[in-house]
């Protein structure tokens, strides 16, 4: 068989097989043109989920009849000269137009300024038709109808108009989170109208649009630099999550981006603070130099490549992490509400809002706080030991009765002001299990059980990496065979290992001697914990799955250690579990993820009885 050059229509129908799977990979190419065109103003119309009809009309600088022409040829673009390194467009391959020409029938009118009427230019399955006059805006309109036509396999593997309308929708919010200054309007006779009005630099304003209101109150401002690459956005408390990862964002020099490291950090970062089969909210903007990471990957341009990933996991992970703790025990809003919502009649909340300022998109480059310095709490909260006697510090407050079912603690004397700290002064003890505080401005209702947990647990996380961890020497060192190159991998991180508690030495070229594991693991697998590091390694360049195994013991240990629920405590007890969580981040939430208290404003209270 002879080879031959291939067809210009085939060619481009090819590489439409990866710029464009579905309706919403076109939406995502249009827009980006329009974003790179200077428009402040995008509208998109859709029909049969984008199926039947896409529209993208902006206001951007529009394209002459010359331009036009080259736009629906392969590989011509104004974006890109000679490099690959310095890309700070959204656009540059030059493959959108002609790829959706080759499958669907494409109509391209537009207008520069300076021009007195419009031109335009159609493509239909891969057929171009000449450039002529017509009438339009300042600004261009794309418009593709019967999307796959050219190419009946592809459509049959696309989902349900529903589906497919959703995924237009979602690719648009990430568009419109990405660039807030710009206005985006997404409507079409097979959905509802959606309309993203400017909010200029004010990013949060832009999420809360997208992610809901609520986002506002339970945000947190991340602003980490590390070698050149800045970390900015927000984060979630970690009580705040969701039931899938729909919700976490991520953006790359201005680009969005599903990247499987910026999702594994995010995961990372919440470890141990968020319940399994929950998902933190998260939107993270990662600002480098452009030759610092790869965006031509994929034709698609969802992906990248960063030249140092290890720099750029361990900036999220501790950025969020150092977020989290600058925000110390905050917990979520949404227990205040459910509980509101739960002594409603009827369940209902409506009208109940709380609203925190604004933020900006955060670009300052101030170094990250180090944490420092710990202590652990002793099974008594005060030093002094708490006996399981103790009951006798109590009394029930009211007679049993033949309904009785609550049993509530003697009241604490208030011999500590309520306005002096943040979560006030423990007032009583319900079901041996919450502690009741009054604050300044309201109350505040404590898990007791959750709370001592979290606190044991930070201790013990500094513990881990604050010394050279304890390790069990082995009698007989055990020799573990693995290829050169995972030996070279583990070699590398050996000193990193050692300190927590891993011994390991070369033996020979493909084999690692293992001498000292860490105690707190007990008997371990040492071949499977070798080549799951080894793996981690050569995938993220990082040995952290170790620490993380550590962090998980020390989650049980925390739980299996701290204040049981039933005990009752005293009121110096109580007290000083308040200020300990106070003092302590991430002390809103136990190592499950669950809420460790909540909150109730004296002005929700009220509003439950109808006195304001």
């Amino acid at each position: 068989m002879m080879i031959q050059q291939l067809p210009e229509t085939l060619i481009n129908q090819i590489a439409a097989g990866e710029v464009i799977e579905r309706p919403a990979s076109a939406a995502k190419e249009l827009i980006e043109n329009a974003i790179d065109a200077g428009a402040t103003r995008i509208e998109i119309a859709t029909a049969g989920g984008g199926k039947t009809l896409l529209r993208i009309s902006d206001n951007g600088m529009g394209m002459d009849a010359r331009d036009l022409e080259l736009a629906v040829r392969r590989h011509c673009t104004s974006k890109l000269k000679t490099s690959l390194d310095d890309i700070k467009s959204l656009g540059f391959r030059g493959e959108a137009l002609p790829s959706i020409g080759s499958v669907a029938r494409l109509n391209i009118t537009s207008r520069q300024a300076d021009s007195a009427t419009a031109c335009q230019i159609s493509v239909e399955g891969g057929k171009v038709s000449g450039v002529r006059p017509a009438a339009g805006n300042i600004g261009t309109v794309v418009e593709v109808r019967d999307l796959f036509f050219a190419t009946p396999a592809r459509l049959k593997f696309l989902k349900t108009e529903r589906a497919e309308a959703a995924a237009i929708t979602e690719m648009v919010k990430r568009m419109a989170i990405a660039f807030p200054q710009i206005r985006f309007v997404l409507s079409g006779s097979d959905r509802s109208t959606l309309e993203l009005g400017a909010t200029g630099d004010n990013h949060l304003a832009r999420i809360a649009q997208v992610l809901g209101a609520d986002f506002r109150d339970n945000a947190i401002a991340l602003d980490a630099l590390r070698e050149d690459v800045h970390l900015g956005g927000f984060a979630g408390v970690p009580t705040f999550n969701r039931g899938n990862s729909a919700h976490q964002y991520a953006f790359v020099n201005g680009r969005p981006v599903q990247d499987k490291l910026v999702l594994s950090a995010i995961r990372g970062a919440y470890a141990e603070t968020v319940p399994f089969g929950r998902y933190p909210v998260a939107v993270l903007a990662l600002t480098l130099d452009p030759a610092f990471v790869d965006v031509n990957v994929h034709p698609a341009k969802s992906d990248v490549r960063f030249r140092d990933p290890g720099l750029v996991r361990g900036l999220i992970v501790g950025g969020i992490r150092e977020a989290l703790a600058r925000e110390g025990d905050r917990s979520s809003t949404a227990g205040a509400g459910a509980m509101l919502r739960a002594f409603r009649p009827g369940g209902s909340a409506a009208g109940f809002q709380r609203t925190a300022p604004a933020a900006s998109w955060s670009m300052d480059t101030s170094p990250s706080r180090p944490i420092t310095g710990w202590q652990a709490p002793s099974p008594d909260l005060t030093g002094r030991g708490m006996a399981e006697g103790g009951q006798g510090h109590f009394h029930s407050m009211t007679a049993p009765t033949a309904r009785a079912e609550a049993v509530i603690s003697q009241p604490v004397p208030e011999v500590t002001p309520a306005g002096q700290f943040r979560l006030g002064a423990a007032r009583a003890q319900v079901h041996a299990n919450y502690i009741v505080s009054q604050t300044e401005d309201g109350l505040v209702i404590v898990d007791q059980h959750a709370a001592h947990e979290r606190l044991v647990f930070e201790d013990m996380r500094k513990a881990l990496t604050g010394r050279r961890l304890p390790s069990q020497g082995l009698l007989i060192p055990e020799i573990v065979d693995l290829p050169e190159e995972d030996c070279d991998r583990l070699m590398d991180h050996a000193a990193n290992l050692d300190r927590l508690g891993l011994a390991i030495e070369r033996f020979g070229p493909g084999a690692i001697a293992v001498r000292e594991t860490p105690s707190m693991l007990g008997e371990v697998n040492v071949m499977g914990l070798l080549r799951q590091l080894a793996d981690e390694i050569a995938e993220w360049d990082t040995a952290d799955g170790l620490f993380a195994k550590l962090e998980h013991v020390a989650a049980t240990m925390a739980c299996h250690g701290s204040v049981r629920s039933g005990r009752v405590l005293r009121p110096e007890e109580m007290n000083a579990l308040l200020r300990k969580m106070e003092d302590t981040p991430g002390s809103g939430q136990c190592n499950h993820g669950r809420p460790t208290y909540v909150e109730l404003k004296l002005a929700d209270i009220e509003r439950l009885f109808g006195r304001s």
